[in-house]
């Protein structure tokens, strides 16, 4: 199967969350079962990418579209990436949606609606790779939802002719893409999908209701956010559309990259271990302590996030002065609200030996804090998927989590399963179920032979991609065959 994976974010070239290693891992799972991937990308400022040029495929400006280039890379893990040059949308000094202010570009609608107009193109038979249409286009998020309605739009204009079925991958409700209707125009929306069946949303245009309405398969990361996005709590406006697409919709849970993630060979962390042997567990510790300054006694407790309420970081905060008396330690690595690094800042600044913040983002220090950590923290209101629960439960750290997403699709409570359980999964999403969870934790770490029994309950877990890439697959083909028995 031909499969075009286009996506805002792909690791190691650029990466805002977990996207940016879904975008990396899949496509590389994907290519390993036989079918031929390419992704779509972005050729974004100071993007560091190595590995086999193709020719250069020149995209002539039209209309509000300027002209643009398309440079195939075929790079080490058998996938080709397809960088697609605008210098005047994509070479800018911030980041792929926010500028050095932090403020979203003006001309997302067009910055993005190029990517999503060249991916459905790929899956045409006016593709501009000769000799390669995509036979399934694989849509990531709000800025390359608009493919679907482009193919939807291609399969009408031209019904005799072979076009791609189309799969939007859901990787966060939260960001929907939300422009004013009249860009409609210029992003070529036809005016009969305008309205609240197309992609109308309080009137305004939402790419990501877009891609809901007009593709052939949604798929999301995990089976327990599937259900939750249907319901008014979780589904951010947008609840409505997905219960009458639920026919289509499937929870797929993530996996994670067991090459990058592997304790045993990790060559971001200074000692390796496995689950038989936890001895370079201990001096990881030691580093990250030492590191930070931090007192070589007590339990650790890891962040790597976004510092947002979103993510539980209040309630962090909140149970702080818990956390030091029960002689815990608090590691944070990440940026966000800046009322929440203030007031990590400020904890840290006040009890230097228990607690270090870091702001900003650091891929070495992200694996320490994985491998040294005793416990990793996520409290989060809503998560779709997370990686980083399953990057902890491989590297030994037991996470405690929130009962909601992928989280709980992949973390096994400790306590209501002694036998086998990896972690620990709060009972309510609020300061009382974060309080209680986290005693539990600590208690549970003063038991060494119960500890080690988590510990290596989660080492044993394989959250690889393999399954998870079989079930794309199974939805890739029940894509292909929507279009056709509907034209039948």
């Amino acid at each position: 199967m031909k499969i075009l994976f286009a996506t805002p974010e792909c690791a190691p070239y650029v990466k805002t969350g977990g996207l940016g290693d879904v975008s990396a891992a899949l496509p590389a799972t994907l290519a390993a079962l036989g079918h031929d991937v390419r992704i779509l990308l972005p050729a974004y400022k100071g993007m560091n990418v190595s590995g086999e040029l193709g020719d250069t495929v020149e995209l002539p400006a039209r209309g509000p579209w300027p002209a643009a280039q398309l440079v195939p890379v075929r790079i080490a893990n058998g996938v080709t990436l397809l960088l697609l040059a605008c210098p005047s949308l994509y070479q800018r000094a911030g980041g792929p949606y926010v500028d050095a202010s932090g403020r979203d570009y003006a001309d997302n609608a067009l910055r993005f609606g190029l990517l999503a107009r060249v991916a459905a193109q790929l899956g045409t038979t006016q593709t501009p790779c000769a000799g390669w249409q995509a036979d399934v286009v694989n849509a990531n998020d709000w800025p390359t939802a608009l493919a679907p309605l482009y193919l939807a739009q291609a399969r009408e204009l031209a019904p005799r002719e072979p076009v791609a079925s189309s799969v939007l991958t859901i990787h966060n409700m939260a960001f929907q893409g939300v422009f004013p209707m009249y860009m409609a125009d210029t992003l070529g929306v036809p005016p009969t999908w305008r309205g609240m069946d197309g992609v109308e949303f309080w009137g305004q245009l939402s790419m990501l209701k877009a891609g809901l309405q007009f593709a052939d398969a949604i798929t999301t990361v995990s089976p327990t956010y599937a259900r939750e996005i249907r319901t008014e709590a979780f589904g951010v406006g947008l609840e409505g559309v997905l219960q009458t697409q639920a026919h289509k919709l499937h929870g797929i849970l993530n996996g994670i990259d067991t090459q990058v993630w592997n304790s045993a060979q990790d060559k971001l962390i200074p000692h390796h271990f496995s689950a038989v042997d936890l001895t370079g567990k201990a001096r990881n510790k030691a580093a990250l302590q030492q590191r930070f300054g931090l007192a070589r006694h007590g339990m650790v407790f890891g962040v790597v996030s976004r510092l947002t309420s979103q993510k539980g970081i209040d309630l962090v905060l909140g149970s702080l002065d818990a956390l030091l008396a029960s002689d815990g330690q608090l590691v944070v690595l990440g940026q966000g609200e800046p009322g929440l690094q203030t007031a990590l800042q400020e904890a840290a600044a006040k009890h230097p030996r228990q607690v270090a913040v870091m702001v900003g983002f650091n891929e070495e220090l992200a694996h320490l804090v994985e491998a040294g950590a005793d416990c990793f923290l996520m409290p989060s209101r809503f998560e779709p998927c997370g990686l980083n629960q399953m990057y902890s439960q491989a590297y030994g750290t037991p996470p405690l989590v929130s009962g909601v997403g992928g989280l709980v699709d992949s973390v096994t409570d400790a306590t209501r399963d002694p036998q086998h359980g990896t972690g620990f999964v709060m009972r309510s999403v609020d300061p009382q179920g974060y309080r209680e969870a986290l005693d539990r934790a600590v208690k549970a770490w003063r038991d060494p032979q119960r500890w080690r029994r988590i510990q290596a309950n989660g080492m044993a877990r394989h959250f690889g991609w393999e399954e998870s890439a079989a079930q794309y697959v199974e939805v890739y083909a029940k894509a292909r065959a929507a279009p056709a028995a509907a034209a039948a």
